[in-house]
């Protein structure tokens, strides 16, 4: 009789762990498919393509990505416009952030030390956060986020699925089945790899490096903006400094898989979204976002170029 009933408790606090843990992996996978967005934006997808292109770790993507948040903010809160227009319109204004900082701050560094270009990077990032944290503009405080519908819950058993949820999954597969589309089916994304592969010959055989370049600022500020306003929807509160750890953590998605390589970054997010569920799960949450550096360092130790990259030692 006793052992029938230890049976039955343990059957019971199983399932109950199961539950949880397939309720937070969810949870994690919305986080990863939002970081893989930011990517632009602060989305390792951006880090990756600007450097691929240029060379510059763009350290001000992840302030496009609170851009992208606060528009969206603005536009269902003040205007009460269709998801689909504040998707449309956040996409087109940072877009256009990230096309001036490329004219305004890069674009007269192109020659340059890389060292050079690297500061001025961090200098935009301090830049935005701080000139943006004015009162007047949007203020250093945590500001409410108002979704544009109810949250609805779908249980499977195991785990707990959202609407807000299923919908990052969707944007986020057709964002990249859209990326992959660009880069390797059409005329510029082949410029873009060239440019990628060599800048001088690529100019030499007509191709307008000055374009290639600010397209892949347009394109990844597009990527942040999108990725702003879904983080804005799944966790409803922002501030002009929610781009920082997003935006590390992008680095280090992209660094992890391979910087420069587009693959890479994707599976690079993977693997940090799925760790960080994991560790929440079985050990605690303040663990989670320090787990990403012990992973970014023992990756380094072992492969230097990344999971998917080529590690060249010069001599």
């Amino acid at each position: 009789m006793a052992a029938n009933f230890a049976l039955k408790e343990l059957k019971t606090k199983t399932a109950a762990v199961l539950y949880d843990v397939g309720n937070d992996y969810s949870k994690g996978l919305a986080e990863f498919f939002k970081s893989t967005l930011e990517k632009g934006k602060g989305n390792a997808l951006g880090y990756t393509m600007v450097y691929g292109v240029l060379r510059l770790i763009n350290f001000a993507y992840g302030d496009i990505f609170m851009i992208g948040a606060f528009i969206g903010r603005y536009l269902i809160s003040y205007f009460s416009l269709p998801m689909h227009a504040v998707f449309l319109i956040a996409m087109i204004s940072t877009a256009l952030v990230g096309y001036g900082i490329e004219k305004i701050a890069y674009k007269p560094l192109r020659g340059a030390p890389k060292i050079s270009l690297l500061i001025t990077a961090v200098g935009v990032s301090l830049f935005l956060e701080c000139f943006l944290s004015l009162n007047a503009l949007f203020t250093p405080n945590y500001i409410a986020f108002k979704r544009p519908f109810e949250i609805i819950s779908y249980d499977f058993s195991l785990f707990t699925i959202t609407n807000i949820q299923l919908i990052i999954f969707v944007i986020t597969f057709s964002s990249l089945f859209l990326l992959y589309i660009l880069i390797y089916k059409t005329k510029h994304g082949k410029a873009m790899r060239a440019v990628s592969y060599d800048r001088e010959l690529s100019s030499l055989m007509g191709i307008n490096i000055d374009w290639i370049i600010s397209f892949t600022f347009i394109v990844g500020g597009a990527f942040a903006g999108l990725g702003g306003v879904l983080y804005g929807i799944a966790y409803p509160q922002i501030n002009v400094f929610m781009g920082i750890m997003p935006g590390i953590k992008s680095f280090i998605a992209a660094v992890l898989g391979g910087i420069g390589i587009i693959h890479g970054a994707v599976i690079g997010g993977l693997l940090i979204g799925i760790s960080e569920v994991f560790v929440s799960a079985f050990l605690s949450s303040t663990f989670r976002d320090g787990l990403i550096f012990i992973i970014l360092f023992i990756v380094l130790l072992l492969k230097p170029g990344g999971i998917f990259g080529k590690w060249i030692e010069k001599v």
